[in-house]
């Protein structure tokens, strides 16, 4: 192991991801099809889902990183072949169940997409539902669905623009094309581009520094800005009153003031 890396314990065993916990607060996770350009099939949802649930009770896990296997994609969407014996009926059902991309939205952890390649359809909708997008300069993204006749059902309509606004997602869902890593970058999708051989170190970085942080904290910052592109102003000020008398009363707050005034780093508990 080089000096400054993390060991990493793999905890869970799947048949489509891997999941592993470092010693710094920060766990990964990696969609595992490379053959298939890392494409979300239904039991990628269902290991998807069971893997966060796992992970928001672990009280030594503060941060969660998604990322695919391999060097060529993220994810590049949909597995397709699963699109044969679909109905109306069960794609409705399919989606009003528990998504990998709804369950990663709701987690109360923070979490951040660590997109290498490309990151296409329901690879870009899952990018989407994390906190925080980093990518590599050779990442490329898209919502390709209507060149298949179809649109997103993954959350791309709605996450997509408030994210980016309406004229430039309806130009990226409307024509399907693939736009770069810096075009990405300058719309507002992603919030670094690093070089491709720094993505996993600039991440890892960066997940490291948000779970050093207060998790109790951490979780209440999360729920008020998500609560702010959900709401209007008055409702989105007054939860973030409610929450910040919340954080006050916690043993976090009394280590980081006690720390800030001693002139020293302070240890969170997650109290």
């Amino acid at each position: 192991m080089k000096r400054g890396e993390c060991p990493k314990f793999f905890v869970m065993s799947y048949e489509t991801i891997t999941v592993e916990k470092r010693d710094n607060g920060v766990a990964v996770i990696t969609i595992n099809r490379p053959d298939k350009l890392n494409a979300l099939n239904k039991l990628v949802h269902k290991e998807g889902v069971a893997a966060l649930d796992e992970l928001r009770h672990d009280d030594s896990v503060r941060v969660v990183v998604i990322t695919g296997a391999g060097e060529k994609s993220f994810i590049a969407g949909a597995d397709i072949s699963e699109f044969g014996g679909e109905t109306p009926v069960t794609q409705r059902n399919t989606f009003h169940e528990r998504t990998f991309f709804n369950s990663i939205d709701s987690f109360p952890k923070p979490t951040i997409a660590m997109v290498n390649g490309f990151c296409l359809g329901g690879g870009n909708e899952l990018a989407l539902a994390c906190d925080l997008r980093i990518c590599s300069e050779t990442a490329r993204f898209s919502q390709p669905e209507i060149n298949l006749g179809i649109m997103p059902g993954g959350g791309g309509t709605q996450r997509l623009t408030r994210l980016i606004g309406e004229g430039r997602a309806m130009e990226i869902i409307l024509t399907g094309d693939m736009i770069d890593a810096e075009t990405a970058l300058k719309f507002g999708l992603v919030n670094h581009v690093h070089p491709a051989a720094e993505l996993e170190s600039k991440t890892m970085e960066l997940a490291a520094k948000i779970a050093e942080k207060a998790p109790i904290a951490l979780q209440l910052c999360k729920e008020a800005v998500k609560f702010a592109s959900r709401s209007n102003l008055d409702e989105g000020l007054r939860r973030e009153v409610d929450l910040f008398a919340i954080v006050f009363s916690t043993e976090d707050k009394q280590e980081g003031v006690s720390a800030f005034l001693e002139k020293r780093k302070p240890s969170f508990k997650g109290r």
